[in-house]
């Protein structure tokens, strides 16, 4: 038998299955969690700061699918990094992208409990310790099932969405979708929460290794996943502030289950609590399994502890690196806030976007030649429109978060530099040995 450490990835995924899979992360990451939390801060107008959002995420998306066809690699944003910024630079990109994955799970799986606690008379943190523990052992079976579970979930959740859109054509026009009682600032403060909920497509570019002639795969199926969600999040945040208004959505810890139960009663709430159930436990899935690629894909190409690039010989899974991000996924549960541990999430987003997209503007430069099966549209001279217009907004979207947050994300990067030149200095230290 082939040890552990030799063994590869499989490469049993599609366009179909990598589309629904980031389907599946994009839905429940936001829309399903975060709307009511949104509601508060933008009002009625709630449907604008998801329609903003997803042009922001748009830019960034396209620097993404450049660069997953010129890099079609599990270490992702790291290995989109290095050759443009260097190692260590790579590094807090990729230490900051794996703890995205691992607080957004958890703000997640806090969702999930919300809608549980709708169903059943839990505590939140232990259910969603529960759920994640579970979803390790998912993910520890194999990518194959791991694909199957995520798409027949993203199907569950696309239907509860529909669900909600139809549950509010009665109601549509009831209420003024301009109204936002904190202004524009809450507009835009919901916009920079919001981000979560496209928080995903750039999880999608992890599945390259496993996945079929990822080059040209992997970006179709992440523009696919983009529209697809940006429709669906646009017209059900119309319809749920239809039924509800923003004051009664923005105080709901189960959104979706109370704007079932006003427009089809009791048996409609139940309905769509067990609907969110499958939809957050999907996100929740799908972030981790992110995670745990690009640590392999780091910890493979040596900048993380080898132990996490060790894959399991018969379901060809980095198991102890699924068990790694479980673990800190469970971590973060204690901070408890929703909105909190979403908002600390989208911190290490938009720094790594910052980069991601100053990486593709470098390399426009730096490997004018290097093979792009998809190129981002638009540019003047070598100079690329989008990524600069992803730069800028990543920027604007840092400016939105609450400083107590960022004092969290700030520590955060400051921790990777501080582990990157720590594993630089060991390394010299082995060779000057």
């Amino acid at each position: 038998m082939k040890p552990a450490e030799s063994t590869g990835l499989a490469r049993e995924l599609g366009i179909w299955e990598v589309m629904l899979s980031g389907i599946g992360i994009i839905l429940g990451a936001g829309i399903y969690a975060l709307i009511g939390s949104a509601a508060a801060l933008a009002g009625n107008g709630v449907w604008l700061s998801f329609g903003l959002s997803a042009i922001i995420a748009t830019f960034t998306a396209l620097s993404y699918a450049e660069l997953s066809s010129m890099y079609p690699r599990a270490g992702a944003e790291y290995e989109y990094t290095a050759p443009a910024l260097g190692q260590r630079i790579a590094f807090v990109v990729g230490w900051l992208i794996i703890f995205s994955g691992i607080v957004g799970a958890s703000a997640v799986a806090l969702g999930f409990a919300g809608y549980l606690g709708a169903i059943l008379s839990v505590p939140a943190i232990p259910a969603a310790i529960v759920l994640i523990a579970v979803l390790c052992i998912i993910l520890l079976y194999g990518i194959r099932e791991s694909a199957i579970v995520a798409s027949i979930f993203t199907l569950i959740e696309a239907g509860g969405l529909v669900l909600i859109i139809i549950a509010g054509l009665p109601y549509l026009g009831k209420v003024d979708y301009f109204e936002m009682p904190m202004g524009v600032s809450g507009l835009f403060s919901a916009t920079a929460l919001v981000f979560f909920a496209y928080m995903g497509f750039e999880e999608m570019v992890k599945f390259s290794e496993e996945t079929r002639s990822p080059e040209k795969t992997v970006p179709k199926a992440l523009l696919l996943a983009l529209v697809i969600c940006t429709l669906l999040d646009i017209l059900v945040s119309i319809s749920a502030v239809s039924v509800l208004g923003w004051e009664a959505l923005s105080g709901s810890v189960a959104p979706f289950s109370d704007v079932a139960r006003l427009a089809w009663g009791e048996n409609g709430s139940l309905v769509l609590s067990v609907i969110a159930l499958f939809a957050t436990s999907n996100t929740v899935l799908l972030m981790m399994f992110a995670s745990s690629r690009i640590s392999y894909g780091m910890a493979k190409a040596g900048s993380l502890p080898r132990f996490l690039s060790r894959v399991h010989p018969q379901s060809h899974t980095p198991w102890i690196a699924i068990f790694t991000v479980g673990l800190g996924s469970m971590v973060f549960l204690f901070f408890g806030n929703i909105a909190f541990v979403a908002n600390i999430a989208n911190f290490t987003l938009f720094v790594t976007f910052l980069v991601v997209n100053a990486a593709a503007i470098i390399l426009r430069y730096r490997e004018p030649d290097l093979p792009r099966p998809f190129r981002s549209p638009g540019h003047v001279g070598r100079l690329p429109v989008f990524p600069v217009l992803g730069i800028v907004s990543s920027i604007f979207l840092l400016t939105q978060i609450e400083p107590e947050v960022a004092a969290i994300g700030v520590l955060l990067t400051v921790a990777g530099f501080l582990v990157a030149f720590l594993l630089a200095w060991r390394a010299e230290e082995f060779r000057v040995a």
